[in-house]
């Protein structure tokens, strides 16, 4: 068995776009209670999130982006001491609340623990179950539910102060992780391979736009078999090919067939059967080292389910 982190914190439970939106707390809780009910997470080694840094967060975005997601989370605090609205909208799908500023730290911050963790050898490797998710959010623009790209500024942290000369990005998650390639397309010492669903939100990623950058957009009804072949095609030739000293996975788990954010075909078994791939790659070349942040999934119980088949393929379960 192998020793996995879980990283997580309660501000991240805390962090509100308005009733009734996709990208909300019951999501961890559904994770939460699946690990508690199967005894996965008695496997665990459970860290709190420690809140990420200025000049950490400053490894993948612009210090006035920041500034702004801080501000605004302030000004929705303050809105809502005087009785006004408790979320502001920065577009039609993302908004901020007074927890949001907190939460996202944390998000940020379990990625980088969960790397210093996994590059000491405390961890084989880690899981975070954070919110607001990260991929979509670029270098200076808040996006589809993401504030700070958790996985991209891990990625730099893990270069920057650590001092490794390559690793590689896993997007799974049924949408292009447009922020992501933002921020790392063009660096020599990380590759990104993704899969997504295509033509979809954020309506990018049919072309590669870099040669660290491998893009493979799906149709629609596209199914976990299909994907699996892709996988074997194309994303583990340039993973071994580039030969990571660590991966980095996006994990997000809206390509399930049952999750109606989007309408890919996969299944708790197509997640674990490329979490095996990838952890293959990872013993082979990294020592074993991944760290898996939570991305998208939307719909509660094929969530769950699927965290669990991640998860227990991390920890040899």
């Amino acid at each position: 068995m192998s020793k996995t982190g879980y990283f997580s914190h309660r501000d991240c439970w805390l962090h509100d776009m308005g009733p009734a939106h996709p990208e909300c707390a019951a999501r961890l809780d559904a994770i939460e209670d699946r690990l508690l009910i199967t005894g996965v997470g008695d496997a665990l080694e459970r860290r709190d999130a420690p809140k990420a840094s200025m000049s950490d967060l400053e490894l993948g975005h612009e210090r006035l982006h920041i500034a702004s997601i801080r501000g605004l989370s302030e000004m929705a605090a303050d809105n809502q001491a005087i009785g006004g609205p408790e979320t502001l909208m920065l577009d039609t799908d993302t908004a901020v609340n007074g927890a949001t500023w907190n939460a996202a730290l944390r998000a940020c911050g379990a990625a980088l623990a969960a790397t210093d963790a996994v590059i000491s050898g405390e961890m084989e490797n880690a899981f975070c179950a954070v919110r607001p998710p990260g991929h979509h959010a670029t270098r200076k623009q808040a996006m589809g539910f993401c504030f700070f790209n958790n996985v991209a500024v891990a990625a730099k942290y893990a270069l920057m102060r650590h001092q490794l000369k390559r690793v590689a990005i896993v997007d799974f998650d049924v949408h292009h992780g447009n922020g992501t390639e933002d921020i790392c397309a063009g660096d020599p010492h990380i590759l990104m391979v993704g899969i997504f669903q295509h033509p979809f939100y954020p309506h990018s990623g049919d072309k590669n736009p870099a040669a660290n950058m491998l893009n493979v957009p799906v149709p629609a009804y596209t199914k976990g078999m299909d994907i699996r072949e892709i996988v074997e095609t194309y994303w583990i030739p340039r993973l071994e090919e580039f030969k990571p000293e660590m991966i980095f996975i996006s994990a997000g788990f809206d390509a399930h067939r049952e999750d109606d954010m989007g309408q890919l075909g996969m299944v708790e078994a197509d997640y674990a059967w490329i979490t095996h791939r990838v952890k293959d790659i990872a013993r082979r070349f990294s020592k074993g080292r991944i760290v898996s942040c939570l991305e998208g999934g939307y719909v509660m119980t094929p969530l769950a389910a699927s965290v669990e088949a991640h998860i227990r393929v991390l920890a040899d379960l």
